[in-house]
């Protein structure tokens, strides 16, 4: 059901508030960019530190701007399972095509705790699920077999994995006949050898049609090709995490004009060696800032 790049989309902010305006014109250039797909209130999206409000305002708006142009796969996940019901629900309330549900952070669930928790959030909303796994992220690891025992579950239809194992995708393919996305923009033409659809990106943030292009390359058998891409873009993938994502992929949107930068704390903006190790790359991509 999803395959192709999916842009894990940034939330802008102006003067402490979603920034609406920016933020739908970003929905456009992805369109017009041939993005396959929007990925709101992810990681990227800085879902953290959004209200309950704003998170159902951005999915609500990001569904709303996108018209059914391109698929919304809306990020609800939490360490509360009552509240990723809450959230998967209002983002199916709202018209969206999946939810990404992360697994839950900090409180560090058994195996059976992390099987019980999708299957609850799978039980009580029909909208299709896409699991994600970031174990650098949350301090937990969901294991090819819990994955293969939820594949099972009808609306459990595909997993973000962002384990940094290339080994981790074949593992997932060999246990049940689910579709797997890289979670890492670095990984994915490895992944996708080896089987992955896709990609939940955030590079594609500032390189959209380049990231769709490689993942189109790959998915029709042309790795040459895919590979060839995929070194030029190697530099960018790996600097945006320079610093805890998404402080670098905000500075290249700044930079370029198309949002105004801002952050919530914890995070902050990127320091000044971090912004030109940034402009060097962009302007070797040809990308003006």
């Amino acid at each position: 059901m999803f395959h192709g790049s999916y842009v894990a989309l940034v939330t802008p902010f102006k003067d402490g508030e979603v920034d609406l305006e920016r933020l739908g014109a970003l929905v456009d250039y992805h369109i017009e960019a041939g993005t396959d797909g929007l990925v709101p209130c992810g990681t990227t999206g800085e879902s953290a530190t959004l209200s309950h409000k704003e998170h159902e305002l951005v999915i609500e708006f990001v569904i709303e701007k996108a018209a059914g142009r391109i698929p919304v796969l809306a990020g609800t996940g939490s360490n509360s399972t009552s509240e990723a019901v809450s959230l998967t629900k209002s983002a199916q309330a709202a018209g969206a095509d999946g939810a990404l549900v992360i697994t839950p952070y900090y409180n560090k669930p058994p195996q059976d705790g992390l099987y019980s928790h999708f299957a609850a959030i799978a039980e009580e909303c029909d909208i299709p699920i896409v699991l994600y796994n970031v174990p650098s992220r949350t301090g937990i690891d969901l294991l090819p077999g819990t994955i293969g025992r939820l594949s099972a579950i009808a609306n459990i239809v595909a997993v973000k994995e962002a384990s940094g194992s290339i080994d981790r995708t074949v593992e997932i393919l060999a246990e049940c006949d689910i579709t797997v996305l890289s979670g890492d923009d670095s990984l994915t033409l490895s992944l996708m050898a080896v089987g992955a659809r896709g990609v939940i990106s955030v590079a594609a943030n500032v390189a959209p049609s380049q990231m769709a292009e490689l993942v189109q390359l790959a998915a029709s058998g042309d790795f040459a090709s895919a590979g060839h891409l995929h070194h030029q873009l190697y530099p960018l993938m790996k600097a945006l995490f320079v610093e805890t994502s998404p402080i670098p992929v905000k500075a290249c949107l700044e930079m370029r004009g198309l949002i105004e930068g801002e952050l919530r704390l914890p995070l902050v903006g990127a320091t000044e060696e971090t912004r030109q190790l940034l402009r060097g790359i962009l302007a070797g991509l040809e990308i003006k800032v």
